[in-house]
Order: C-alpha cells, then structure tokens, then sequence
C-alpha cells in the first residue's frame, strides 16, 4: 500500500473493495464539497457516476462524514476504514475528511489520476485500517515568483500536488526587485511597470541575455487561486518584502526611495542598495494602502513581511532617514529598521494578521509575536528566543530544505533525512516548531518543466517529514512507495528528476558544495 506520506498507523486487512457502476458516494452536510471532489476525481477515469447521497450509516458504498469520537487526531486526522462492502472516511473536521480522501485515491491504481475514461482498468481499493494524523501543523511549500512569473495554470497544479501530499500552507513570493507579481488598485504602475524586465540574467555575473520577463496576477486570479486552495484546505500566505527587495517598487514609484531615483527592475539575481526609505511617512502610506488589498485579497491569518538583506548605505546618506533617527531617539541605522519594521507589524496586528519573517525578525528590539522562518546562520539566537520567548518557529534549512538546489548539493536521502526539530530543546520547547516549508526561488526557474525537476522528487520527500511521525520514517520504505508515486505524478504531468538524477553518485555529492556558485542556486538570496 504505496501511500505517501506514510500514514501514522495502517494495517491492512484481506480482501478489497470493488468500485462499479452502482457505488454511491453517502455525506453528511459537512462534507458535501468533500463528496465533489471526490465524484470529480473518480467519474473522469473511470466513467462512473458516483451518485451523492444523504449519509445513511447501513448503505454500501463510499461514506464521508464527521466523527467527533476521532477528536483524539487532532483538526486534520482522520479514520479510512475500506472493508469488502464499504469505504468510510471519518475525520473530526471536513479537513480531515479531505486528507483521508488523498490516502484512498492513492490506494487505487495510479491511472485513476487520468482526466479522461481508461477503458479496462481493475478499480479495486484494498482493504485496509488506517488512523492517521500530521506531525507538524505548518507544511509548507514557498514558490518565489518575483524572479520569475509561472503563471495561474502552474499554481493551480501546485496546489493539486500539495493536496495530494498533505500539505496545508503555500508561501507565495510575490514582489521582489525583479517583479512585482500582484495587481495593487491603488498602485497601479506597481504592476505596469515592475512586472516588467528587460531582460533576465545568465551567469554569475548578472550579464543579460536580452530576453524580456513580464508577467503579474489580477486580482481576480488572487481570488480564483486563493479559493481554489481553500478547497483543497491549504492556506495561502503571500509575502511582500520590505524594506529591501523592493526594487520593482521603486522603479514604479522611485519618491518612495531615499535617493528619487531612477530605477530599473533588476534584471539579475542579488541585494541592492536602494530600499524603501524609512524616513518618509509616505512609505508607511503606501506600504498600508498595499496592505489593506492584501488583506482583502487573503483571508491567511498570516501575512509574510519578508524583511531582510535589507543594506542601509542609502539610509546612511538620506536627510530623511537621519532625521527620523533623531526624532525617534535610535542608535543608529539598524535601530531604523527595527522601527520601521515594528510599525509595519503594529499596522498588522491592528488588522488581526500575524507577521512571518526569515531571521532577522530575530532581532533585539522587534516585537516578539512574529513567526520566524529560520533559514540559515546560527541557531543560537533561534534557540534562545524559543526558550524565552517561547516564539513560534517555521523551519527552512537552506543546505536542507532549498529546493533550487542542484541534486548533486541537496540530494533525494539528505531532503528526506532533513530532521527541523533541534535536538537541543526538550519536548515543551520543541512544541514551538509549528512546522516546515521548502522554498523554491526561481531566478533561473523559466519554464513549469524546470519548476518540477527542482521540486520532485524531493518535495514528497519532504512532505513525509512534515506529517510522518519521526520514528516511523524510512528511507527504504520511503523509496519503494516513490516509485509508484512517481508513476502517479507523470499521468499528472509533473517532469519530475528520475531517481537516477535525484541522487546521484557519491562523487558527484562530494562535489556538490561547488554548485552553490551556479546558477540554479543563489548564496546571495535567502
């Protein structure tokens, strides 16, 4: 039984359950969008109806329902229970339901992911127990489009392929200084201007090669994505970076910068010198105006602030910035960030958001109900501020969890391997890990071919970790289950690395530190 990611506890039993043209799909009134996707996924393959009826306990068929005596698993467990005569699915939330319905559809054979009838198949699901529930409560995957846009048919597909692996957030990277990727009514050269390009990079010396990259989000498209996800019980989180990474901002609006500009969009991967200036109240003005959509736009308890690589050479040398140093009474240009920062996440705690960061939200001075995402540096002061503060922690190792990395620097057995829970905290501390995300940044991510190749198989590796608990992991077993994941993702249509590429050699591994200075992977972003 090839499920991925291995269920907490499963024990299979003799005999299967036989789908036909007369099996019914039974669901209480909590699952009816449950019971639509599920009739979707199994009428397209196999040309049966599958009817939604009423829930009634004694019927044959397929049953969907809510089971408060299952509270014991938590929002997101559920109980999958396939018998000879029935298949029930029951969970004490609709989300639990939902995940138990990914478990049975990988138990059927890989060609009920087909969009069209498959004449001939055998659609048996074999019988089985399983009580199941995550490990971690956050289970993230980050696709960075500011380097480079993917468009709405990419994202909706990885959304379907995070459903299908339990994974419940979507960190979406949306400006950046390459582009700026989201429609602002407010702003509206934000996107007719900073989701434009000139041209991309090549190389590590940022030289162009002359081809344009445009691309943004409607509004419309936020919503029809966000809803679509919600469907699927994944929340969608959307970062908008500040101070730094702003330069698709600043050349749509260059009177937000210390220096008035011009700017260009950066055609190439790095950290620049020119921010949002921190001493115009303008700034603040326009960062809340952006916000204020944003929040429209997301119902995600969480808004993701970036706020890092942020240099101060131009706060150092701007009247404004200087003048708010000493109207504030701050030290110096690091206590500037540290204000400007702790405005933004006053303004979105006065919205009921919470603010996620990378590392530097770690910083003396900044409020302390911000979530970190740790990506790389010491964890000495992580490990501090969870034992103190007891603050809440995302983990993204960047040797381990970077999925643009080269599989020769990050290959299938070390993602798979990868552990977010340090070992120096004790139990009560280690709750403070809400859980793990993979990024993906994209500056050399052109086409949805490369998106995959990066992304699988490593992110199923990944995604075990995230909900298996931690003492029934296995690479071996992991592996053998793979291979008919993976037969799964190519009738999908994912261009996932073969197993040969996702782990290569021992002397290809020796070397991969060195492919840190190539371009499909970038030291000098996050």
């Amino acid at each position: 039984m090839n499920i991925l990611p291995l269920p907490a506890r499963l024990e299979p039993l003799p005999g299967a359950f036989q789908l036909t043209g007369d099996t019914l799909i039974y669901t209480d009134e909590a699952n009816r969008l449950n019971a639509g996707y599920l009739q979707q996924h199994l009428t397209l393959p196999t040309g049966f109806a599958f009817l939604i009826q009423p829930e009634i306990d004694t019927a044959l068929g397929i049953h969907l329902r809510i089971n408060p005596a299952l509270a014991h698993l938590g929002t997101e467990g559920y109980h999958l229970l396939a018998s000879p005569r029935v298949v029930i699915l029951e969970a004490p939330t609709p989300t639990g339901v939902f995940y138990a319905i990914q478990s049975l559809r990988q138990l059927l054979p890989a060609s009920i992911e087909y969009k069209q009838r498959m004449s001939g198949e055998d659609w048996r699901i074999p019988t089985v127990e399983i009580y199941d529930q995550p490990r971690f409560s956050w289970r993230g995957f980050m696709l960075d489009e500011g380097r480079h846009f993917q468009g709405k048919e990419a994202v909706l597909q990885t959304l379907e392929l995070m459903a299908l692996q339990k994974l419940n957030v979507f960190h979406w990277h949306l400006t950046e200084d390459q582009g700026w990727r989201i429609q602002i009514n407010a702003y509206p050269r934000l996107t007719e201007v900073g989701s434009h390009r000139p041209g991309t990079s090549r190389g590590l010396l940022g030289k162009q090669d002359g081809i344009p990259h445009t691309g943004f989000y409607t509004q419309a498209d936020v919503r029809e994505i966000v809803a679509y996800a919600a469907a699927r019980h994944i929340t969608v989180v959307p970062e908008i970076e500040f101070p730094g990474h702003s330069l698709a901002a600043l050349a749509s609006y260059p009177e937000l910068s210390c220096t008035g500009g011009p700017f260009q969009v950066a055609t190439h991967f790095g950290i620049f010198p020119d921010i949002y200036c921190a001493g115009k109240d303008s700034t603040f003005t326009f960062l809340q105006n952006v916000l204020d959509e944003v929040f429209e736009l997301f119902p995600s308890p969480y808004i993701h602030i970036g706020g890092d690589e942020a240099p101060k050479k131009r706060w150092k040398a701007c009247p404004d910035c200087q003048r708010r140093i000493r109207q504030e009474d701050l030290k110096d240009e690091h206590a500037l960030q540290i204000y400007f920062t702790n405005r933004i996440l006053k303004y979105l705690s006065q919205r009921g958001r919470r603010a996620i960061g990378w590392n530097q939200i770690l910083d003396a001075g900044l409020a302390r109900d911000a979530v970190v995402q740790y990506w790389l540096g010491s964890r000495q002061p992580l490990l501090q501020a969870i034992r103190e503060d007891q603050r809440q922690v995302v983990m993204s190792s960047f040797l381990d969890a970077y999925l643009d990395h080269s599989y020769s620097l990050t290959p299938l057995s070390r993602a798979y391997r990868y552990e977010p829970v340090p070992a120096e905290l004790d139990d009560a501390q280690s709750a403070c890990i809400l859980g793990l995300e993979f990024p993906l940044w994209s500056e050399h991510l052109r086409s949805r071919r490369r998106l995959d190749y990066q992304a699988y198989p490593r992110l199923s590796a990944m995604a075990e970790t995230a909900w298996t608990p931690k003492a029934q992991k296995d690479l071996g077993s992991f592996r053998q289950r793979l291979v008919h994941f993976l037969e799964r993702l190519g009738i999908m249509g994912v261009s996932f690395a073969s197993l040969e590429e996702a782990q290569p050699s021992r002397l290809k591994q020796a070397f991969g530190i060195f492919t840190i200075f190539v371009p499909q992977t970038k030291i000098s972003v996050k």
